[in-house]
């Protein structure tokens, strides 16, 4: 994310104009791109409800061998071992075939595919994506697979938001947001988390916090959230006891599922990782993998069956404080165990909804350990923690945490829990289970939030001020032991007024005759208040290296160059202030004989 941060309020003042934010230039685009996704908003809304009820009836016909679309757990009832052991295999199966012979983009949990699309794709998704996507989804989980429909919803929302964009004459940054809104939307609509889909939108999809993209997400997010109160309602999506302020010491204790949330993360995305290892070295085709994956998850089942699924019930269960310490256990290592397996068969469904149950789980066994405070306080903690350590989203784990428990009080310990796993999983672990996919693509992903150095600088304070300039009705000859190779010259007439400019080889090229017969227009010329930003934006439109700086009150009066290797001081004032350590403050003592003076000095290192 590019921050602007302008030094000296004077030149920010006196020249208005170089204020870098396209965005207000381009008001009439933003409000249309607003416009068009309140109706992404209003329809990946829609398809987040329809693939709930899409799972809900696949798990019935499966499971329960009846028509019916409202959400249950496989485990709700007992089943013959057989059908634990190979619904999951024959989803699989067919979820192999719908990639194989359909897209297999529908691959995956589906938000490295969205980022991908959104780096490299041009924010394209194919029409079949955003048909097959959801229903390989709804087979995978409705035949016991441990993921979650969020994954899903974010690449078929993102898919409607895409599709719509590219039925219309936009640019690949408004098919981005367009992309955005429709997942944050659809995000919004299946946990009721307005907020926190629109930081997972900024934190994982976005790569930019700008009014041109942030307005129109925020209003497709809003217009989810009033469609799912029609749809699903209105309460928390998982309810827990009211929770007293947990005080200092809760407050502190947090670190301990924060630091133990953090590990787990590291341990799970090395499992998926690991997984999707070991199947790339089997001898078949990986349309076969995801029903390997389907027996592993089989397994699980016939050993833990709440393992199976969705899991809602279990998270709102284990939030609630009223899990057992056998499916505390249960959920930790069997859940963990053939979600990460199945996971890196490249079977398709999501991870949010795991990795709810599997933080919610920790937090439970550590609560056992820790001082009382509410029921299902801790299972919360956990949730946030280990959210905030997979996903590498501390902003979004914790208001997820926040938005789908109400549980408004817990917002400091949640806050603690969930940046010391990040911190933990940052400092120990490269990238998160979302980016290492995108990493082995050979496609890089930075997720660093940081101002942009080249809107630090002016030009003025980096350009080469006095060049040489030529007049246009000099010989060539006479001029040409002045100048060198790969610089450029301006030529002015004889009153001092730019008529173009011209280059070494130029010159050479016409060596008998006059500069002005060496002279083009000078392309792009900037000025000395524009940002060092701006002169790159107009060094690539030209596809030029160095350009003229011109005086703004008198475009024809030259004040100096500036080239590509000036842009490098930006950068090196950048790295200087990054890796430069000076001592700003010291102490020292008073001077024997003179008067009583405060002991601490400012002093101002001079280098």
């Amino acid at each position: 994310m590019q921050l602007l941060a302008r030094r000296g309020s004077g030149h920010a003042d006196a020249a208005p104009h170089a204020t870098h934010l396209g965005d207000f230039q381009l008001r009439p685009r933003v409000l249309l791109i607003t416009a068009l996704a309140l109706v992404v908003g209003a329809l990946s809304a829609v398809v987040a409800y329809a693939l709930l009820q899409l799972i809900g009836l696949i798990t019935n016909l499966v499971f329960y061998q009846r028509v019916a679309t409202e959400m249950i757990a496989p485990s709700a009832a007992p089943h013959p071992w057989w059908l634990v052991l190979f619904a999951p295999v024959a989803g699989g199966l067919v979820i192999g075939l719908m990639a194989r012979y359909g897209s297999e983009k529908i691959r995956g949990h589906g938000m490295p595919e969205a980022i991908e699309a959104i780096l490299t794709g041009g924010s394209r998704v194919a029409p079949r994506v955003a048909v097959l996507k959801p229903v390989s989804s709804a087979i995978s989980i409705g035949t016991g697979g441990p993921f979650g429909a969020e994954g899903p919803i974010i690449m078929t929302g993102g898919a409607v938001g895409s599709i719509t964009a590219q039925l219309l004459a936009l640019t690949a940054d408004e098919r981005k947001t367009l992309l955005v809104a429709g997942a944050a939307s659809g995000m919004a609509a299946t946990f009721n988390a307005p907020l926190a889909a629109i930081l997972l939108a900024v934190e994982l999809l976005l790569f930019e916090w700008r009014p041109r993209s942030f307005i129109p997400v925020a209003a497709a997010v809003v217009v989810g959230t009033i469609c799912r109160g029609f749809l699903l309602g209105t309460g928390p999506v998982f309810d827990m006891p009211a929770l007293s302020a947990p005080g200092p010491l809760a407050d502190s204790l947090a670190l301990v599922p924060g630091i133990t949330g953090g590990l787990l993360a590291i341990a799970v995305t090395a499992l998926v990782y690991k997984s999707e290892d070991a199947f790339a070295r089997l001898p078949i085709h990986w349309m076969w993998w995801p029903a390997l994956g389907g027996l592993i998850i089989g397994i699980g089942g016939l050993i833990e069956p709440r393992a199976l699924g969705v899991g809602y019930d279990v998270i709102e269960q284990l939030l609630a404080g009223e899990a057992t310490m056998s499916l505390i256990v249960g959920i930790l290592v069997v859940k963990t165990t053939i979600w990460a397996l199945s996971l890196g068969s490249g079977t398709s469904g999501g991870v949010l909804a795991p990795v709810f149950m599997i933080g919610a789980a920790l937090g439970a066994a550590e609560g056992g350990l820790l001082p009382e405070v509410s029921p299902g306080f801790w299972a919360m903690c956990g949730l946030a923690a280990v959210v905030g350590g997979v996903m590498r989203s501390p902003l979004t784990g914790i208001v997820f945490t926040m938005e789908l428990t109400h549980a408004w009080n817990g917002l400091v310990p949640m806050i603690v829990a969930s940046v010391s796993a990040y911190a933990v999983s940052a400092l120990l672990l490269k990238r998160s289970v979302l980016t290492e996919k995108i990493a082995r693509r050979r496609v890089h992903l930075t997720r660093e939030y940081t101002t942009d150095p080249l809107e630090t600088f002016f030009v003025h304070e980096v350009m080469a001020e006095h060049p040489l300039v030529l007049h246009g009705d000099e010989p060539v000859r006479a001029v040409l032991p002045q100048v060198r190779e790969a610089n450029l010259y301006p030529v002015a007439d004889r009153a001092g007024q730019l008529i173009g400019v011209t280059t070494h080889r130029a010159l050479v090229s016409c060596h008998g005759g006059i500069v002005s017969d060496a002279t083009t227009a000078a392309r792009g010329v900037v000025h000395p208040d524009d940002t060092l930003r701006e002169v790159v934006n107009v060094l690539a439109t030209h596809d030029i290296t160095r350009t003229v700086v011109v005086d703004r009150t008198d475009p024809t009066r030259v004040v100096g160059v500036v080239t590509l290797a000036h842009l490098l001081h930006a950068r090196r004032q950048d790295l200087h202030e990054e890796h430069h350590r000076e001592r700003v403050l010291t102490v020292r003592p008073e001077p024997p004989s003179a008067p009583k003076e405060p002991a601490l000095a400012w002093i101002t290192a001079d280098h």
